[in-house]
């Protein structure tokens, strides 16, 4: 019987398939890695034994989050709205308690993701919940397992309802997304600005996990990207990671020290 694999170290699901696939491309990308113990798989079913979900408050925001930390250990944030609620950054895993839990929140009319090393389990997702994906067309290519529910969106920005939009910024990849949220004064940002462990500040870059700098120009790009917008607040891609007041001079500020720094000045 074919499986849905999952690869333990960038948490992204795979088509089905009888055996486990051979790699995993987005860990053998140089903007993650293989893990040291070499490539490993997991399923589902192996994860929901021994893993589940948290769900709480985060700056305003419903995060979900993942108990004990899984792959890259990123937590999503349900964003309730009026006219529907999204999920922003998937997660992993997926159970019929987080199920309820989110359906008793109003559910989800859509999912939309930074960048594809939080695809994860997005398809499960979707289709538990039924709600529509939104990923930006320039990272096609790294969606591992297709589905209908997939929409890929092209250009700078996609609006939504309710005010909210998505921004394409690029950074360390080229459909890097953000997502707009005017009611809460929130620019969510997962790691395409990096909130800085102050939190006061953000960074920028090509590959965290190998310390790969982004160019100063792909920094000026996200600064433009985000600057039409307003926002206090920007949250990061893990609990707690959130810059809370000033967000947008944190933006500014932190670019140019950004680039002042990888000039060597």
């Amino acid at each position: 019987m074919d499986s849905c694999f999952i690869c333990a170290t960038c948490g992204t699901q795979f088509a089905p398939t009888s055996e486990e696939p051979e790699h995993c491309p987005i860990c053998e990308d140089e903007r993650q890695y293989i893990g040291w113990s070499g490539q490993r798989w997991t399923t589902l079913d192996a994860l929901r034994a021994d893993h589940t979900n948290r769900i709480r408050d985060d700056l305003g925001l419903t995060g979900i989050g993942t108990e004990p930390s899984f792959a890259i250990g990123q937590r999503a944030l349900l964003v309730r709205s009026p006219q529907g609620n999204v999920l922003w950054d998937c997660i992993t895993l997926i159970d019929d308690a987080t199920v309820d839990a989110v359906r008793e929140l109003g559910g989800i009319r859509a999912i939309a993701i930074s960048h594809p090393h939080y695809y994860s389990c997005v398809v499960e997702w979707s289709n538990a919940l039924d709600a529509q994906v939104f990923l930006h067309a320039a990272d096609r290519q790294w969606v591992m397992r297709a589905d209908p529910s997939i929409e890929f969106w092209s250009g700078g920005t996609k609006e939504l309802w309710d005010g909210m939009t998505l921004i394409n910024a690029g950074g360390h990849f080229d459909g890097g997304t953000v997502l707009h949220v005017p009611a809460a004064g929130a620019l969510l940002a997962g790691d395409i600005l990096q909130v800085a462990s102050d939190r006061d500040w953000v960074s920028f870059m090509y590959s965290y996990p190998n310390y790969i700098p982004l160019s100063a120009e792909k920094v000026d790009r996200i600064v433009a990207a985000v600057e039409p917008y307003e926002f206090d607040r920007i949250h990061g891609a893990w609990w707690d990671r959130n810059v809370a007041s000033g967000g947008k001079d944190a933006v500014h500020r932190s670019a140019e020290r950004y680039k002042r720094a990888i000039a060597g000045s």
